[in-house]
């Protein structure tokens, strides 16, 4: 029998080692070592929860919540370590949407075969 998770556990034994991985753990470390960026990250992360939610929940957002989020991002952005750690996190997204599409691969093959309709 077949124990995928042992090849999963030695993918993640080398994911931890790419470079992209290793670049977003150093952004993190130095956001985290700077209280005035973990709080401005802070108030980003909880801004992003809340219009996540709304958007699951299909409610509006109103004019004062999206100039709110807008000022929050770009406060954020404009801090240098917030701005290094969401470009690193960016990089390793690349990385994961390429594993992705790899373990998609064989599931996506299975409905080639299947005629469009016409």
């Amino acid at each position: 029998m077949i124990n995928m998770y042992n090849d999963l556990n030695k993918l993640e034994g080398t994911f931890r080692q790419l470079e992209q991985f290793k670049a977003l753990e150093t952004a993190i470390e130095a956001v985290k070592e700077d209280e005035s960026a973990v709080a401005l990250f802070s108030n980003f992360r909880k801004m992003q929860m809340t219009l996540q939610e709304k958007q699951a929940t299909g409610e509006d957002l109103n004019e004062d919540e999206l100039q709110y989020a807008q000022k929050t991002a770009q406060l954020a952005q404009q801090n240098e370590k917030i701005n290094a750690m969401l470009i690193a996190e960016m990089a390793l997204s690349s990385v994961i949407e390429e594993i992705t599409n790899v373990l998609v691969k064989p599931v996506q093959a299975l409905y080639d075969g299947i005629p469009e309709a016409e």
